[in-house]
């Protein structure tokens, strides 16, 4: 199971070489040492340059939180509750965790992962070069794992710009930075083994898999393309033991740019909703294009948008404005990034007909996962 947070290259390289084998002339008649390192360099880029530019943005994040022991439900009620309450309040006791994070701002913006810092009653960002802030929570978002923090620094400060995750492929190179097991600021490199991994995280699953070593620790650090872009944020792993198994999973940045802004513009996320249940509904063989595929509609809620809209158990949601939803998933994204009291267009088939349903989407409730 993947939990929240968190093979280099070299395999690859040493695979690659093992492939070209055949062509390099035989012993003997092998090519100049310099000819070598370039053909190696080609294989296996230098991070060195890369990492030099990137590391003053990536921040480490010390977090204290309290926590006050539970009264055992047995208790409840009885004459000995208040006694063993106060007896709890003393007991109070205070964690510490640490987890990563980047400046995406001069001014002292730095994003990371709710996880890292969603119960802090104190939270302290650490730069590269040793200076450490006290740091204020700008605003979270549990639905993506993302938070906004905001410092106060004494000076201009390092900052990483924004990629698009959408550029990524398949075997890219990519760059993890972050403060794995507390040690501090740390590199690895690895490729982009998949994307658009879902790991029963929430309903916006759309995660970078990297083989670039991610730790506990890591959470809320960057992954960066071969740029210095910021293409993902360092979020979850697959571990049988807690420590990187070559499985790492990244918040894309197309995902999370949005939500940051939200958050340093209104301090929350405000999401469509229509207050459906919904499936997936696959393309059956012998079927329509008009039934192809497609979202079934499995249940409407009283009061809600949909049921305001005439939206029915049955129907099948095909498009959201024109574009295409194959998933239930994809239609949940789809609108909710339509801010409440939006219209968007529906295109449902009911009965073999199709036609188009306007639908004022409302405000997420709290709690909808």
């Amino acid at each position: 199971m993947p939990q929240p947070l968190d093979r280099r290259g070299f395999g690859l390289a040493l695979a690659a070489l093992a492939l070209a084998a055949p062509a390099l002339p035989l012993a003997g008649c092998a090519p100049p040492a310099s000819a070598q390192r370039g053909a190696a360099s080609m294989l296996v880029p230098d991070f060195a340059d890369l990492a030099e530019r990137v590391l003053p943005a990536v921040v480490n994040i010390a977090v204290t939180s309290e926590q006050v022991p539970q009264l055992p439900p047995e208790l409840r009620g009885t004459p000995f509750e208040r006694y063993f309450r106060e007896r709890l309040r003393e007991r109070r006791r205070q964690t510490i965790g640490a987890g990563s994070g980047f400046i995406i701002d001069p001014a002292g913006y730095i994003v990371t992962n709710n996880h890292v810092v969603g119960n802090a009653t104190r939270v302290v960002v650490s730069l590269q070069d040793g200076s450490e802030y006290p740091a204020t929570v700008v605003g979270t978002d549990e639905l993506t794992d993302l938070a906004l923090l905001r410092i106060e620094p004494r000076g201009r400060l390092a900052s990483v710009p924004w990629g698009s995750s959408a550029s990524l492929r398949i075997g890219q190179w990519v760059l993890a930075a972050g403060n794995p097991f507390g040690l501090g600021g740390t590199v690895t490199s690895g490729i982009v083994s998949a994307r658009g991994r879902e790991i029963g995280a929430g309903p916006f699953d759309d995660f970078i898999q990297t083989d670039a070593a991610i730790n506990p620790g890591n959470s809320g650090g960057p992954l960066f393309n071969i740029a210095g872009e910021v293409v993902g944020i360092s979020t979850a792993i697959y571990s049988p033991s807690g420590a990187s198994a070559g499985i790492g999973f990244a918040t894309p940045s197309d995902l999370a740019r949005p939500v940051i802004e939200q958050l340093r513009r209104d301090g929350r996320v405000e999401r469509g909703w229509l207050g459906v249940s919904v499936q997936d509904l696959p393309p059956e063989p012998g079927r329509s294009p008009a039934r192809s595929g497609g979202v079934l509609i499995a249940a409407v809620e009283r009061a809600s948008p949909a049921a305001r809209a005439g939206l029915r158990p049955g129907d099948v949601v095909t498009a959201v404005n024109g574009e295409r939803v194959e998933s239930s998933r994809a239609l949940v994204r789809s609108v909710a990034l339509a801010p409440p009291g939006q219209t968007v267009r529906l295109t449902v088939v009911r009965e073999g007909r199709e036609r188009e349903l306007p639908v004022q989407v409302g405000r997420r409730p709290p709690g909808v996962s």
